[in-house]
């Protein structure tokens, strides 16, 4: 009886002394998703980078959506020339134009001027900044800004007939 009481205390003592819990657990988590950015300028591919973290790692919260309210109010433009040539006979198509971008505000803005195309009946929003020789990454108070771009590509890339401009806005960054 009395050996019978030392093992049930060496068992229990074993048992408890034993956690349940895995302490080598681990789980990865999403840090950043995969992205695939497109817009005149390229094509920009963000690969998905994990972590490995222990389970007991809290779940992140759900991201909240970005809302498009940084467009610039009291923002006009002028359009001196857009022009846009389907084949320049060089293997080549080629996108010239030149927008008067005019901050009606007290203040000096930084951001990114934001046109809206239509391309062969294909609507896109996007910035041109990239390749443009005066990009407009800031307007002072009251003042203006030309915009000039001049770009070719290569008709390999795909045939576009036309390109329309139709609107343009000024996204504010921070």
């Amino acid at each position: 009886m009395k050996y019978k009481i030392k093992y049930v205390l060496i068992i229990a003592c074993l048992v408890l002394a034993c956690s349940s819990k895995n302490d080598n657990c681990k789980k990865e988590i999403i840090v950043q998703y995969e992205t695939t950015i497109t817009n005149p300028s390229g094509t920009i591919y963000i690969p998905e980078v994990v972590q490995e973290v222990p389970c007991d790692y809290p779940e992140p919260d759900d991201a909240s959506p970005i809302s498009e309210s940084g467009m610039l109010e009291n923002f006009t433009y002028e359009v001196i020339n857009f022009t846009f040539t389907p084949d320049t006979g060089h293997n080549t198509n080629r996108l010239q134009f030149e927008i008067k971008l005019n901050n009606l505000n007290d203040f000096k803005v930084y951001g990114t001027p934001m046109l809206t195309t239509v391309a062969d009946g294909l609507q896109v929003k996007g910035s041109y900044s990239n390749n443009a020789s005066s990009p407009c990454n800031s307007i002072d108070a009251n003042s203006s800004c030309t915009l000039v771009f001049d770009h070719e590509d290569s008709l390999d890339l795909g045939i576009v007939n036309s390109i329309e401009l139709i609107n343009v806005e000024y996204f504010v960054g921070n």
